[in-house]
């Protein structure tokens, strides 16, 4: 695959075709079919553990950040984000989910645990980026997003 630009894209490039957002198949092209998969059970825990809660929404970030698919009730959920050849999954942890990860510390996988403590603090809590690309980070992040809010319905 060649970009635009002329360049061949880089593991972890974003998509920054800001003409429109990109529809399920052109994230499934640019993230890969493993990545896919993935990003298609995120999408379908959320749909069925929180009914009718969210409309994610897509973003558009600048050349640099790329578009995102955001899930945001009143307070942001969590932000999905296609990325060449995987994906990741941004989730904020407020003052009260740092202080349930930390109870939690020693049951979280220690790369999760490494994440966390290297997450720069902000005013509005600890930015993670959690990169999915097998099933046990897939349940790290379900796991935070449960810690975060819980579910509606357990399937």
């Amino acid at each position: 695959m060649i970009l635009p630009t002329g360049t061949i894209p880089q593991i972890g490039d974003r998509i920054t075709d800001k003409s429109a957002p990109p529809d399920e198949s052109a994230v499934r092209e640019w993230i890969g079919p493993e990545a896919f998969e993935h990003w298609a059970e995120l999408r379908n825990w959320i749909d069925e553990f929180y009914p009718g809660v969210f409309a994610p929404d897509w973003l558009y970030g600048g050349k640099n950040r790329g578009w995102s698919l955001r899930y945001k009730k009143t307070k942001a959920f969590t932000t999905l984000v296609p990325e060449y050849r995987r994906s990741s999954a941004i989730v904020v942890m407020g003052g009260t989910e740092r202080e349930k990860f930390d109870e939690r510390r020693y049951v979280w996988r220690p790369q999760l645990v490494k994440l966390y403590d290297d997450a720069k603090t902000y005013i509005d809590g600890k930015w993670l980026t959690v990169a999915i690309s097998s099933a046990d980070d897939l349940h790290n992040v379900t796991e935070l997003l449960t810690m975060k809010r819980p579910p509606l319905s357990r399937g």
